[in-house]
């Protein structure tokens, strides 16, 4: 649940920027909101998983590019 309205808020301010852009992209790309927010869940909780194996800060530009590739 902490994921999803982790994406939710930023969606609403756009950051990192261009996620919504992203987003809306992949919405119109996949079947739906719904299918959307679960292919960005997924990067995030990817991104977010890298970010702590390796002890380095969340990398945005990773993030982005992985919803991206969805």
């Amino acid at each position: 649940m902490g994921l999803h309205l982790a994406v939710n808020e930023q969606l609403t301010i756009d950051q990192p920027p261009g996620i919504r852009a992203a987003w809306r992209r992949l919405r119109d790309k996949t079947r739906g909101e719904h299918e959307a927010l679960h292919a960005i869940l997924e990067c995030l909780a990817e991104t977010v998983w890298q970010a702590q194996r390796s002890g380095a800060p969340v990398d945005g530009q990773h993030y982005l590019d992985c919803i991206a590739r969805h």
